[in-house]
């Protein structure tokens, strides 16, 4: 009941603080009134021991005593200023997210500005109760944090609110600051680890890869792989080596390989994740045999192709599929 609360107080705190409704358009620069500062423990510590200093003094008359409690005060305020420059005025820019499969982690990577002419030390970023990051920014430049955040399904994922902190010089007060920038993952779904071979049966069979390789003219043999007709392996080859690895038989002319991964080739009784996964298989496999393959989808047709742009193209819209534009 107390955690809730606590929980509750918590959001509804960092709900005002942000200032603006999330996700927020970059740059983000956090400004005075964004960054808040607290005495840490050691700080907390700190005022204690001075208190118990200062009435030592005033029981004893100490002027040396007096004179140390106030050297010490100054300097515990000295330390609130210079922890709240480190962090104040600090622009945050969204970078890079690669794509990612689900049950991996999503990195999102930022770009931390300095505008000042002094060095920013000992910031640390974080996301819920991750493991913080800690980076250092030069006066006048910029810095890349990465943060990591588990991709648990497919779809897009939005960046989670970050907290960047610092408790330098001293680590006597906290300066603290909220943010939540405009930035998306988008997550593909988990290949099956276990699927159906490649449908090459009929009108998935037909056509030619992208490097020309048929089924007219001998050409050649390579290592097999997953994803390779067992009709194209060479039985002969294997047959005169002692244990030999498998080898198939590459072709040159026009009917060659070309692979129709589609959606209606599962058995109804698939749920949708689980024949997103075993597509996902398909297309890595006929993405890693060199096959030009089609995808087809409820609602969505990819034209037989090869290489990074149809592998990226057809995952895209695996992960996509019922979440909206593609």
């Amino acid at each position: 009941m107390l955690a809730s609360l606590r929980h509750r107080l918590h959001e509804a705190f960092v709900r005002w603080a942000l200032r603006v409704r999330p996700p927020e358009p970059a740059p983000i620069v956090l400004t005075q009134r964004r960054v808040y500062v607290l005495p840490t423990r050691a700080g907390l510590a700190y005022a204690m021991a001075l208190g118990v200093i200062l009435l030592g003094a005033m029981n004893y008359n100490l002027s040396l005593g007096h004179a140390l409690v106030f050297l010490l005060a100054g300097l515990g305020i000295v330390t609130i200023l210079h922890t709240f420059r480190n962090l104040v005025l600090i622009a945050i820019r969204p970078g890079r997210c690669e794509p990612v499969f689900a049950g991996s982690l999503a990195q999102f990577d930022l770009v931390l500005e300095n505008r000042r002419p002094d060095a920013r030390t000992c910031l640390r970023l974080f996301i819920g109760d991750e493991t913080p990051i800690e980076v250092d920014v030069a006066p006048h430049a910029g810095t890349v944090a990465t943060l990591n955040v588990a991709a648990t399904k497919r779809g897009w994922l939005p960046m989670p609110r970050l907290t960047i902190e610092t408790t330098w010089p001293l680590g006597l007060v906290r300066a603290w600051s909220y943010a939540v920038p405009d930035l998306n993952c988008l997550i593909y779904p988990a290949p099956a680890a276990k699927a159906p071979p490649l449908p090459w049966r009929g009108e998935s069979g037909r056509g030619s890869t992208k490097d020309g390789r048929g089924a007219d003219d001998f050409s050649g043999l390579r290592d097999h792989q997953v994803a390779d007709p067992p009709r194209h392996v060479a039985w002969k080859a294997v047959a005169r080596q002692q244990d030999g690895p498998l080898l198939t038989k590459l072709f040159e002319g026009a009917a060659a390989q070309q692979v129709w991964l589609d959606w209606e080739a599962l058995p109804d009784t698939i749920d949708t994740e689980r024949r997103l996964s075993i597509l996902a298989r398909w297309i890595l496999d006929a993405n890693a045999a060199g096959l030009a393959w089609g995808l087809r989808l409820p609602g969505v047709r990819l034209a037989p192709d090869n290489g990074p742009a149809q592998l990226a193209g057809g995952l895209r819209a695996l992960a996509l599929h019922h979440h909206g534009a593609q």
